[in-house]
């Protein structure tokens, strides 16, 4: 593709507008968070989710139950883990935490996804991944707490649950790269969703949770689910049909600004001088990760050959 051709078909702006909408879930997430559990609201947004999926089930069970045993499992882990698990973590850190920081803290998905892809793909970190790994996670701690070096237990805990949100998620994005050999993007998509349902399901069981919610609460669930769900979902995917991996992680960086911008104007929170630091560390330290793997001659990441680019990044 020439570079003329490129600039053509780039669709950088379409994974800004996607990680903006995420960054809005928030205004619907938090009120939610504080009325009902959070496997309840999880549970709920699923179920809208795999209503909207539906005409792609049966097409996608018939593929995954034809693909390899490596796929299969891939699958579970993604939907039980990355979709239900994760956001289930995610709704909880806004109960203990404020409606900003569990956000931001998903910027260190990237770095985590690296680790994670050279752990389970192959791919060789060199040590100039420190260089940014390093400043991502001392941010990520200023961030997370108002007085870091006097961590409550309650701030820890809330910050713990963003941050295994964040690994999940990024699990999710090794293992949507290696399902992707033999499955197409509708199909991972409706079996994320699916599987997750499934799971929230045991675990609403197990638990014994109440899944009763009000008529105030059924129309925020369903925008929760379609706007920063599926459709922020379908506009990413379809950006990155046409977008490198890097410039899309830099696009991403409209998630956490969003956010924060949300948090503050609409939600009533607030972040410390020393969280702002850990912001500008956090969103250093990605931007500065992405320009290197983009510019670099020598990248911080050996990418395997076996996976797509395109979903080297993402939700």
């Amino acid at each position: 593709m020439t570079d003329e051709r490129a600039r053509r078909t780039d669709r950088t702006w379409l994974i800004a507008v996607a990680a903006s909408l995420w960054g809005l879930s928030a205004i619907w997430r938090d009120p939610l968070a504080q009325e009902y559990p959070s496997v309840t609201v999880v549970l709920w947004e699923h179920v809208v989710l795999v209503l909207l999926v539906s005409p792609w089930l049966v097409g996608s069970v018939r593929a995954v139950l034809q693909a390899s045993w490596r796929t299969r499992v891939s699958v579970l882990v993604i939907g039980a883990g990355s979709s239900a698990l994760a956001t289930v973590l995610f709704t909880s850190a806004f109960r203990l935490g404020d409606p900003i920081t569990p956000q931001v803290l998903q910027k260190l998905q990237p770095v985590i996804a690296l680790v994670l892809a050279a752990l389970l793909l192959g791919e060789r970190l060199r040590r100039s991944f420190a260089w940014f790994a390093v400043p991502a996670l001392v941010g990520a701690w200023l961030l997370s707490f108002p007085e870091p070096f006097a961590v409550g237990v309650t701030n820890l805990y809330a910050a713990g649950l963003a941050l295994g949100a964040a690994a999940l998620w990024a699990a999710g994005t090794v293992l949507g790269r290696a399902a992707s050999a033999e499955l197409g993007f509708a199909h991972v998509t409706a079996l994320r969703f699916g599987v997750g349902l499934v799971a929230l399901l045991v675990i609403a069981l197990v638990t014994d949770v109440p899944l009763g919610i009000g008529t105030g609460a059924g129309w925020r669930i369903v925008v929760l689910a379609v706007v920063p769900g599926l459709l922020a979902l379908l506009l990413y995917y379809r950006g990155l049909q046409a977008t490198p991996a890097s410039r899309a992680t830099l696009a991403e960086l409209a998630f956490p600004l969003t956010a924060a911008l949300v948090g503050v104007t609409v939600l009533g929170g607030s972040l410390d001088g020393s969280q702002w630091v850990g912001f500008a560390v956090v969103l250093a330290a990605v931007v500065g990760l992405a320009l290197h793997e983009r510019r670099s001659e020598r990248p911080a990441v050996t990418v395997s050959e076996r996976a797509p680019d395109e979903v080297a990044v993402g939700r």
